[in-house]
């Protein structure tokens, strides 16, 4: 029984794709989308600002599955810690007052839209978990 074998003779395309396309869990790609997306609030090495919280203590005791889901679907309203978060009619109520202005300013948008974050989702958590567990240091990682 003959074999078939295939011959590629252009491979450069392919491997500047591979090049680019970082595997799932990049910490250097979770970086860059921080950079991109959460560091104007978070601060560049998600160590918190006046608009937003330190994220490495919260990070440290979370799974990357809530983390996903947190990151794609919460919005933090502004809310005493002592106030339940709204669902069903409250939280239809809720989102009412905030269309007309009236009600408590969102802090964080839901990513759940947002191709750039979805897209990698586990490399933010990759990224966010090593600063959180100190195997990653201040500034940009190596790629």
């Amino acid at each position: 029984m003959a074999g078939c074998a295939v011959e590629l003779k252009n491979k450069q395309p392919a491997q500047e794709l591979a090049q680019e396309v970082q595997p799932a869990g990049s910490v250097y790609t979770g970086w860059r989308v921080f950079q991109d997306r959460c560091a104007a609030c978070h601060g560049p090495n998600a160590l918190g600002t006046a608009k937003a919280p330190d994220l490495l203590p919260k990070v440290r005791e979370m799974s990357e599955r809530r983390f996903v889901g947190l990151v794609l679907k919460r919005y933090d309203w502004n809310l005493a810690p002592h106030q339940p978060r709204p669902d069903g009619a409250a939280l239809d109520q809720l989102v009412g007052q905030i269309m007309q202005r009236q009600g408590p300013v969102v802090i964080m948008p839901a990513w759940q839209g947002e191709p750039r974050v979805t897209a990698r989702i586990t490399d933010l958590f990759a990224y966010l978990s090593a600063r959180s567990q100190d195997q990653q240091g201040l500034g940009r990682p190596v790629p």
